[in-house]
């Protein structure tokens, strides 16, 4: 058998870089399921069972993400190292702005069992601001506010009017109660992850209506 040349090594140890770091859009990347698009935002899935590891893959818009499970992460950005441990915890919410800069990296589940987020991408960035909030804002970023009611049995968020376009994500599942200001009401049981988009103007009060702690994420366009 003819031996590697040393060059030859070289070029075998850069394309084994190269297709290890070399990465994908995020909607492309296999542990993000697409659940919902319009022409605002991409809502996904993300599902990484424990040991496993995303590719890399490229956050390329403004984004939020809402945490569904207890577990501990590493992230990693091409050519470095890898992160520390670090905690993810349920109903865990952030936000992030791209502008011109996409994000690059890879996710690493240390355990234990299955992580899963909604990562939302807001494909389309208002002009300029077009609204103002609609109640205590959690976080934010260029395209979007987002506001974390948590839940205590029996207890309910102030009323509050959405004239903006907005999706209501449950980070812990109860029996949501929904109710307008001329007091008709919707109970609904929500379990982590269930989603609504709404393009409509409302003005309503959520009430957990269980016996357990509930958590209920709004994420509005601005």
């Amino acid at each position: 058998m003819k031996p590697y040349s040393y060059g030859s090594l070289l070029l075998a140890l850069a394309a084994s870089v190269f297709s290890q770091q070399s990465a994908v859009p995020v909607e492309q990347e296999p542990h993000h399921h697409i659940v919902f698009k319009n022409d605002f935002v991409l809502v996904m899935r993300v599902t990484i069972p424990a040991g496993e590891s995303t590719l890399y893959h490229t956050h390329s818009n403004d984004r939020a993400a809402v945490h569904l499970t207890d577990n501990t992460l590493t992230f990693q950005l091409p050519d470095q190292p890898e992160s520390a441990p670090q905690e993810a915890e349920i109903g865990e919410i952030s936000a992030s702005t791209r502008g011109d800069a996409p994000y690059t990296h890879r996710v690493h589940n240390v355990g234990p069992g299955t992580f899963e987020v909604m990562d939302i991408e807001f494909l389309k960035r208002p002009e300029k601001v077009k609204s103002t909030a609609a109640a205590p804002v959690a976080a934010e970023n260029a395209s979007a506010r987002i506001y974390n009611w948590k839940l205590a049995p029996g207890a309910s968020s102030p009323q509050h009017t959405h004239t903006r376009p907005y999706l209501i994500i449950a980070a812990r599942a109860m029996p949501l109660g929904m109710t307008g200001p001329d007091g008709k009401s919707l109970l609904e049981e929500v379990k982590p992850g269930d989603f609504h988009w709404i393009d409509s103007k409302v003005t309503h009060t959520l009430t957990n209506e269980g016996g357990f702690d509930g958590q209920i994420v709004e994420i509005e366009l601005k």
